[in-house]
């Protein structure tokens, strides 16, 4: 469900799913306007409800922080990857199994909530292996992970809760989890199944946690936030305040683009524009969205007129999107992502 054009973004949605860092928080820092804005949705009635991939801390520690910010969030209200991985290591192992755990305390809470027993050693035999970062994880970790996967004739299960290559942090963007399971699938020679974004195990719990109708999901990264809301079937908001921005969002390929493109979270609230594309006798084509114009002309796309940065973004994501061939065949104005 995508809004009428002049609309907000959060009209008509019943609840609200925002990923945390990059949309809510960077490390321990609030986002600019993030606790406002959601306080305010929260305010109207909606439900808001908090997907993360990060695996390395509780549902009780995450609330507290968000607590700290100023947002009313319980542990309920925290839908991680942890818990969408022991959805499926119930799928896959017998109840009470041995798994053999790579990550941190949030991980490893959710498994032994689960009913299944904890390991760290490949010795113990476990029924399946399940990673997850945190900051802690060695080489060691990896290297157990390694020795229990290449064991058995037909090898164990192995579920990782993400597969996301950086995380942002206070102090710039870091190595996440895909990094270190790239390491154990270069000594397995094999891919986890894997529960977070961009999969659909993530959103389907929360939507069942939830019981949402009309939820909206917000996110910072197009290839695991925008990805995995459209594989759920969800509309979804970018906003660039995290990993991904303009650059990317122009090249955003056609699964991983968003429904909404905010500049900060109070974009949920106010009238989403119109975008107006059309094609002149000349075969010049304009993208209007507010009063931010791109000209696409043969293989080139300029700036005619600016209006907001925001709708500039907008309008240009528009031309690139519409313009019928592959970003690289285009000649895009640095203005336009800039």
């Amino acid at each position: 469900m995508t809004a009428a054009p002049g609309a907000a973004p959060l009209d008509g949605v019943d609840v609200v799913l925002a990923d945390l860092d990059g949309v809510v928080y960077a490390s321990h820092t609030a986002i600019p306007h993030a606790v406002d804005a959601l306080n305010a949705a929260a305010a109207s009635g909606r439900r808001i409800g908090y997907l993360t991939n990060n695996a390395s801390r509780t549902p009780q520690t995450v609330a507290a922080q968000l607590r700290e910010l100023g947002l009313d969030a319980a542990p309920d209200d925290i839908v991680s990857s942890p818990q969408a991985a022991v959805v499926l290591l119930a799928e896959l192992v017998a109840p009470g199994s041995t798994i053999l755990v790579v990550g941190g305390d949030g991980l490893v809470s959710e498994v032994e909530r689960a009913g299944f027993r904890v390991t760290r050693s490949a010795d113990d035999a476990p029924a399946a292996v399940v990673q997850g970062f945190a900051p802690q994880v060695a080489w060691t970790d990896l290297a157990e992970a390694a020795f229990a996967l290449k064991g058995g004739d037909a090898g164990i299960p192995w579920v990782a809760t993400n597969t996301d290559w950086t995380i942002p942090q206070a102090r710039g963007t870091a190595p996440g989890n895909g990094t270190l399971v790239s390491a154990v699938h270069t000594a397995v020679g094999r891919l986890p199944v894997v529960a977070g974004k961009p999969e659909r195990a993530l959103f389907d719990v929360a939507i069942a946690r939830f019981s949402a109708r009309t939820p909206l999901f917000i996110g910072d990264r197009l290839d695991t936030d925008i990805l995995g809301a459209r594989r759920a079937g969800m509309p979804s908001a970018l906003v660039l305040t995290g990993i991904d921005g303009p650059k990317q969002l122009l090249a955003a390929a056609a699964d991983s683009r968003p429904d909404y493109v905010l500049a900060d979270l109070r974009g949920l609230a106010e009238p989403y524009p119109a975008t107006l594309d059309e094609t002149d006798a000349r075969g010049d084509r304009r993208v209007q969205v507010g009063d931010a114009v791109v000209l696409h002309r043969g293989a080139s796309l300029t700036l005619e007129s600016s209006g907001t940065p925001i709708d500039r973004i907008r309008a240009a994501a528009a031309a690139v999107w519409g313009a019928g061939v592959p970003i690289y065949a285009l000649d895009v104005a640095p203005e336009l992502y800039s």
